[in-house]
């Protein structure tokens, strides 16, 4: 039998060796304990699955329509019919100096009838002007009432019917406005005038210069 010194010995080697069993009380404890360091990982294919997904790209800013301006037009003239007579070279003055308030070009147009007569002296009158030399005249009788400087100018010479060549003078060239000198003699008020047949039949406005 053992004595009670073996008894302890053999009780503290038993209590220290490698099956000694923990308390309760001790693993409990560990397992309570809370975790050190640094959080938990996401799995790997959480991972990857963040790393290749691109950042969402801003919606496309759609830029606004351009609001064109409607384009200035300038090439519809103002028309000036001019035949020579005083009131004719008024009307050229003032078609000259609307064209430029308007940035409009000026457009001059004579027309020369093919054979003619004098009303009241009975002379046959025929075309003996080209066109290059009417064209310098009608420049030149501009350039008296008017400083053409700066402005477009174009002349334009036709024959027949002076009223029927102006209004389709105006039509070709989608003319802004028609002037023209008022008749000089009383008897244009009987047998008509171009003036008042322009009125009637031109499809643009027509302006009538004393």
């Amino acid at each position: 039998m053992l004595g009670p010194e073996n008894w302890r010995k053999a009780g503290a080697g038993a209590g220290t060796g490698a099956g000694a069993e923990r308390p309760a009380g001790t693993a409990m404890n560990e397992d309570m304990q809370p975790r050190s360091g640094k959080p938990d990982r996401p799995s790997t294919g959480e991972s990857a699955d963040k790393s290749t997904r691109k950042p969402a790209e801003p919606a496309a800013r759609r830029e606004p329509r351009d609001r064109r301006e409607p384009a200035h037009d300038t090439n519809h003239p103002v028309v000036a019919g001019y035949d020579g007579s005083t009131s004719s070279r008024h009307a050229l003055a003032y078609a000259a100096g609307m064209a430029r308030r308007l940035g409009r070009p000026l457009l001059l147009v004579y027309v020369v009838p093919g054979i003619c007569c004098e009303p009241l002296t009975g002379q046959v009158i025929g075309a003996t002007r080209d066109d290059a030399e009417t064209a310098r005249w009608l420049l030149a009788e501009l350039d008296q009432v008017f400083d053409r400087a700066g402005l477009a100018v174009s002349v334009l010479t036709r024959r027949g019917n002076p009223a029927r060549e102006l209004a389709a003078a105006a039509d070709e060239s989608s003319a802004d406005a028609l002037v023209v000198g008022a008749p000089e003699h009383a008897w244009h008020h009987v047998a008509g005038s171009v003036p008042g047949w322009l009125a009637r039949h031109a499809h643009c406005p027509v302006i009538v210069v004393p």
